[in-house]
């Protein structure tokens, strides 16, 4: 009776009471009521808020970019280096050449002169017969740099400033000023340019002390890629001492940040603000970046930069000796324990090195000292020193270490480092004899000096080490051969005293160099 009561009771009253609470929340905005069993509930609801994560910050770099900003500009160059091409964006090619470089019998040069009209690649509105480029300057470079003083110097690229005849540098407010070229050190592809008649004071940056700089170590670079303007990207050091093949002086750090055409001459600045490289080269199939960006180091920088400021150019000391790497095979022919020095091949004729006695064959292993780890090494280590200084020189020969003084010539202005090869002159003599057991034929060299290779066995060390038939081998382990009996007299010599390869000094038409050849079989 009291649960059917009670159930009645729930049923009548309890509904129409429901009802009226549903009403009044309706009216009072309430989003729901949850009747759970027969007890019933109400929930407030709650209005959504924009989303806000609470997370560590990642370092900004707006602080470094905000200061060195000022300090760095576009620099645009101007030139009156003759082109084929008009404004109007046509261009004519003759094999080549532009109109002005067809010879003066050429039909057509011959057929415009005749009837006193400008070439078919001259600039609009320019007179009859007037050489192009004559009295009239074009844009033809647009590169980046910065301040290094108060009063005006800049850095930039070598290769942006190449061929300029005047010059503009534009600050990050817009400001345009002349400025004029004050140096160029083409090895290490740096130039400074001076603002002419500076009537302020600039903000200006400062080279970092880059032994502190570490692999995954941050930076920023800034410039004005594509001509576009001011711009920051920032990435990290990827990797240090870098050789692009650019020249024997290469020792560039890798960086990731995004670097593009514009970018040359730029600053990579650290946290601090100071500069630890100059962007100069990018590795791209594209011509776009890829993350592979080359800088100069602020240590080559700030020495090469200081020279030109001082004179305008760089002086380096000259040994004057053609070098190669020592490599493990080199390094065992020659009884060394360590694939490490500069083999020399040649040296020059009236050089510093070859006056003081360093002979073919040697291997320099030290200056003043310091270990000398290969012939790039080398290079850096003298080029460091100026002209007519004199440096302890060591070398390794014959199986011991010897030292000699050496005073450094300066080294020429067009002296250069080569590199390739060329196919020689596969026709030879008929075979004296057959090395069989290194996979060359040999006979006579036709000026009596050295052997000509006639043939190598495409499976041989000696043809995986490049030998080629038409070169020459003129010494085996630093002694002359002329027959190949001298050459099995060396070899069996090196047997005895336990080496397992020989030393060959090869020439071609590209010059000499030494190739280690195992000695050991049969």
């Amino acid at each position: 009776m009291k649960r059917e009561k009670v159930g009645h009771m729930f049923n009548s009253n309890g509904r129409s009471k429901l009802k009226t609470m549903l009403r009044n929340s309706t009216a009072a905005g309430l989003a729901a009521v949850i009747v759970a069993g027969s007890v019933p509930a109400m929930i407030v609801p709650a209005y959504a808020e924009a989303v806000r994560v609470e997370a560590p910050q990642v370092p900004s770099f707006a602080d470094v970019v905000s200061a060195v900003s000022p300090a760095v500009v576009s620099v645009r160059v101007q030139s009156n280096v003759q082109t084929a091409q008009d404004e109007s964006n046509f261009q004519f090619g003759f094999g080549g050449r532009g109109f002005e470089d067809l010879p003066d019998d050429h039909p057509l040069k011959r057929f415009f002169k005749e009837f006193g009209m400008p070439g078919p690649d001259a600039r609009p509105g320019q007179k009859p017969n007037r050489p192009r480029g004559e009295g009239r300057l074009r844009p033809t470079s647009q590169g980046s740099g910065f301040f290094i003083s108060e009063d005006g110097y800049i850095v930039t690229n070598n290769h942006v400033v190449e061929d300029g005849a005047a010059y503009t540098v534009v600050m990050n407010d817009g400001t345009e000023l002349d400025a004029k070229l004050v140096g160029t050190d083409a090895r290490t592809d740096l130039a400074v340019l001076k603002v002419e008649n500076p009537k302020q004071k600039f903000t200006y940056v400062q080279f970092a002390a880059d032994e502190n700089m570490r692999v995954g170590d941050w930076v920023v670079a800034v410039g004005n890629p594509f001509g576009l303007g001011g711009t920051v990207t920032a990435g990290i050091i990827s990797a240090r001492g870098r050789d692009i093949g650019s020249g024997p002086y290469d020792d560039y750090i890798q960086i990731d940040a995004a670097v593009n055409r514009g970018n040359s001459g730029g600053p990579d600045f650290n946290l601090s603000g100071e500069v630890v490289g100059i962007n100069t080269a990018i590795f791209s199939p594209s011509g776009g970046n890829v993350g592979i960006a080359f800088a100069i180091p602020a240590s080559v920088a700030k020495g090469v930069v200081d020279e030109l400021i001082k004179s305008g150019t760089v002086e380096r000391g000259w040994l004057g000796v053609q070098i190669q790497p020592v490599t493990k095979d080199i390094a065992d022919s020659l009884g060394l324990s360590e694939a490490s020095g500069a083999l020399v091949v040649a040296p020059q004729a009236g050089s510093p090195g070859e006056k003081a006695g360093i002979k073919q064959g040697d291997v320099v292993t030290a200056v003043n000292g310091e270990t000398v780890k290969d012939p790039r090494d080398l290079a850096k280590r003298i080029a460091a020193f100026a002209p007519g200084t004199t440096v302890d020189v060591s070398v390794w020969r014959e199986g011991k270490s010897m030292s000699m003084k050496v005073e450094l010539g300066e080294l020429p202005k067009d002296q250069q480092a080569s590199a390739g090869s060329t196919t020689p002159d596969k026709t030879a003599p008929s075979t004296e004899q057959a090395l069989a057991n290194m996979g060359i034929s040999v006979a006579p060299a036709e000026d009596g000096k050295g052997l000509t290779i006639v043939d190598v066995d495409p499976d041989s060390d000696a043809a995986d080490k490049g030998l080629q038939a038409g070169e020459k081998i003129v010494s085996v382990n630093n002694q002359t051969v002329s027959t190949a009996d001298d050459v099995m007299k060396v070899i069996d010599q090196a047997k005895k005293d336990g080496r397992t390869k020989a030393l060959f000094q090869v020439e071609s038409q590209n010059g000499s160099r030494f190739v280690a050849l195992p000695i050991d079989q049969g």
